[in-house]
């Protein structure tokens, strides 16, 4: 690598920290706004517990995944996914961030980055298939254990990313806790008059 690679990858670095300060609409235990980064984190250890459980795939592509998926959003910003809609087309805005972000990289390493997000996008790959299945239940877990605002719609969680879950039986075991831990949260915010 050359001096002149070597800086364009520092500075990509650089540009990606921005993904530690792009909020989420998710809560952590303490009430503070988790950030990407933070998601990203948590997505990339359930990848690794449960990296024995999930067949044929290639666990270093999974973690690959796992770490570029929301990549664009440190230029774009986040969608909740309660307010994506066609109108808000959040694929068409993060894989412009991406090709912002990734625009300074030496091509090899672009094209790398920006593949791996078109696969997790397409999530056509068995890889792609399970990091948007856990994407989705990292989420969830967090919207469980989050210290949330009294106007929380846990109901959104039972339909949410319900499409992407199932990939293996192993995510759909997952998902049924989730959602027994959704119906328990709905149901307590209800009680107390919410």
């Amino acid at each position: 690598m050359n001096q002149t690679e070597l800086g364009e990858c520092i500075a990509f670095v650089q540009r990606a920290e921005n993904l530690k300060n792009t909020l989420r609409s998710a809560y952590t235990s303490t009430g503070r706004q988790e950030s990407t980064a933070e998601h990203t984190w948590r997505l990339c250890l359930l990848v690794m517990v449960f990296s024995q459980h999930l067949g044929e795939a290639d666990l270093n592509k999974l973690l690959r995944l796992a770490v570029i998926h929301d990549l664009g959003e440190a230029v774009c910003g986040d969608v909740p996914a309660i307010c994506q809609s066609e109108k808000n087309d959040k694929s068409a805005s993060e894989r412009k961030g991406m090709c912002d972000l990734c625009a300074g990289l030496p091509e090899a390493t672009r094209s790398e980055f920006l593949a791996l997000w078109d696969e997790y996008e397409a999530a056509t790959t068995l890889e792609a298939k399970i990091i948007k299945s856990l994407d989705k239940l990292e989420t969830i877990i967090q919207h469980n254990q989050g210290e949330n605002p009294p106007d929380f719609d846990y109901d959104f969680n039972l339909a949410y990313g319900r499409e992407h879950t199932s990939a293996l039986p192993l995510l759909g075991k997952i998902r049924e806790l989730l959602d027994e831990t959704t119906q328990e949260k709905s149901r307590a915010a209800r009680d107390k008059g919410l």
